[in-house]
């Protein structure tokens, strides 16, 4: 009953002084662009700013904002908060690297996104700046760079795989019934993040598929922590946050059940250390306490935030690769037939020649990135490479899911599924993988916040696909529906994605 009457008394605030203001003034942005009749730059008035279009778009975000971009000079806006607050939105690779790389000191997470995720993230790396973060980067490196951990993640995978995954999948084809795939490979991810972070099973893919109350509190966390930057007026969720009611009250409850899981297995783990343990199979934590790290509140954000980049990214850009497959028929079979050149163990050297599934598996995240925004807050006036001016404090964000979609950038055929534009023949007749810069197609950021387990996701997900698509074909079940694109920190698909599993047969 509190939350109600606050967010009534506060919306009614600006209804009742939207009137008197359009009366004394004249708007301050234009309403639609002469190049499109069909998307409307938001108008923006004196005190409420664009208060009423982002509110009208809060549940769509993503595109809206990916939409403006498109008809923006520049590839490159800004947006009119209230009370005088401007953030600008930029798809254009030059002021990308601008914001990354050639300005990288001026724009950092900075305090508004850092206090916004610090109930859930404490100071872990995704939400540090500075001496914080670049003590926990170099430890990352050090770790994502050594053999060791590439085969722990390899065993660790496979045995979710064929000891509970590939079960799941054959009952269900047998059985003829219908999984939510992006739930499945969500399971199947926390479970494998888990073991590689903490070297704790939680058991989440399961044939009961039950949820444990830390992967529940994990995801709920996580969903709260991102709505917040979807609400116009920040004020709301900390007045919630305030008089803990509501959402922020559901939050605390997730964040305290997560953290206390944590921090249990961080005393627990120190306790198994005292005998010695092999780095041949030893999780990150393991790592990182053997390191000489064992400040407990830090170790346990540093996990956490592991965690984060590893559950979802992978399940997500697969949910929607193998919807896009079935889209594309004649995509499935090229992967499918690369696959079948290979064994069935998929050792680590025939992942890296799987060119055309990395290819196919980059043009999904093209169009369905997981994480389709990343904001920046300017520490420092400065101007943009287009003459756009930036004053200290104003956010930056550069929009990874409309750069995906835009025509300069990726040409006229944009909006179709096509692994080849990644590729080229070569003498031999096979392809070769070609790159784009990282400004261009910052799906895994860029200068040097670049992400560290890109080599490392390429090698889950190419093992994954693989291992799937030589035993099934993946069928939706609504095939004519384009599914839903959502985004709270990361993207989803609203719903789920129901599918059919279906045996492969292979012929002799």
């Amino acid at each position: 009953m509190i939350e109600m009457l606050l967010q009534l008394l506060l919306h009614s605030f600006l209804f009742v002084i939207l009137p008197l203001y359009l009366f004394f003034f004249s708007r301050s942005t234009p309403s639609s662009a002469p190049n499109s009749s069909n998307i409307n730059l938001p108008s923006a008035y004196p005190l409420i700013g664009s208060y009423f279009a982002i509110k009208a778009n809060q549940n769509r975000q993503t595109q809206w904002l990916g939409d403006i971009i498109q008809i923006s000079p520049a590839a490159t806006f800004t947006l009119h908060g209230p009370l005088g607050h401007k953030h600008i939105i930029t798809g254009n690779p030059a002021t990308v690297e601008h914001i990354l790389k050639t300005r990288f000191s001026v724009y950092q997470k900075g305090t508004t996104f850092i206090n916004t995720l610090s109930d859930f993230l404490g100071t872990g790396i995704f939400n540090a700046d500075g001496e914080t973060w670049k003590f926990q980067r170099q430890i990352a490196i050090h770790e994502f760079t050594s053999k060791s951990l590439r085969k722990f993640v390899e065993h660790v995978m496979d045995a979710e795989f064929f000891n509970r995954l590939v079960p799941i999948l054959a009952s269900a084809a047998t059985q003829n019934k219908t999984l939510d795939l992006q739930d499945i490979l969500q399971r199947f991810m926390f479970d494998n993040i888990c073991k590689i972070a903490f070297g704790v099973d939680p058991a989440y893919l399961t044939p009961s598929m039950e949820r444990s109350k830390f992967a529940q509190a994990f995801e709920e966390a996580l969903e709260i922590s991102g709505k917040r930057f979807h609400e116009p007026l920040p004020i709301i969720w900390k007045m919630k946050r305030l008089l803990n009611i509501g959402s922020e009250k559901r939050l605390r409850r997730a964040v305290s059940e997560v953290h206390e899981f944590a921090k249990k297995i961080v005393r627990e783990k120190k306790r198994v250390l005292k005998e010695k343990v092999s780095l041949e199979s030893a999780d990150m934590l393991s790592r990182f306490l053997i390191s000489g790290h064992t400040d407990d509140n830090l170790v346990k954000d540093v996990v956490i935030n592991f965690i984060l980049a590893g559950k979802d990214s992978i399940s997500l850009a697969l949910t929607w690769f193998f919807w896009l497959l079935w889209k594309n028929p004649r995509v499935e079979n090229e992967v499918v037939k690369e696959i079948n050149e290979k064994s069935d163990a998929l050792v680590y050297d025939e992942v890296k020649e799987m060119v055309y599934t990395h290819a196919a598996l980059c043009e999904t995240m093209r169009l369905y990135p997981p994480v389709p925004m990343d904001t920046k807050e300017a520490q420092n006036n400065d101007i943009l490479p287009d003459g756009t001016v930036v004053k200290k404090g104003m956010m930056v964000t550069y929009h990874v899911y409309g750069m995906g979609r835009m025509k300069s950038i990726w040409g006229s055929d944009w909006t179709e599924f096509k692994p080849e534009r990644w590729l080229e023949k070569v003498e031999s007749g096979r392809w070769r993988f070609v790159s784009r810069d990282s400004y261009t197609y910052p799906v895994f950021n860029a200068g040097p916040r670049i992400c560290l387990g890109k080599e490392m996701a390429f090698m889950q997900m190419k093992r994954l696909v693989g291992g799937i698509l030589r035993r099934f074909k993946v069928v939706p079940v609504k095939e004519e529906v384009e599914p839903n694109f959502v985004s709270f920190l990361t993207s989803q698909v609203e719903g789920g994605l129901p599918v059919k599993m279906l045996q492969r047969v292979h012929s002799n």
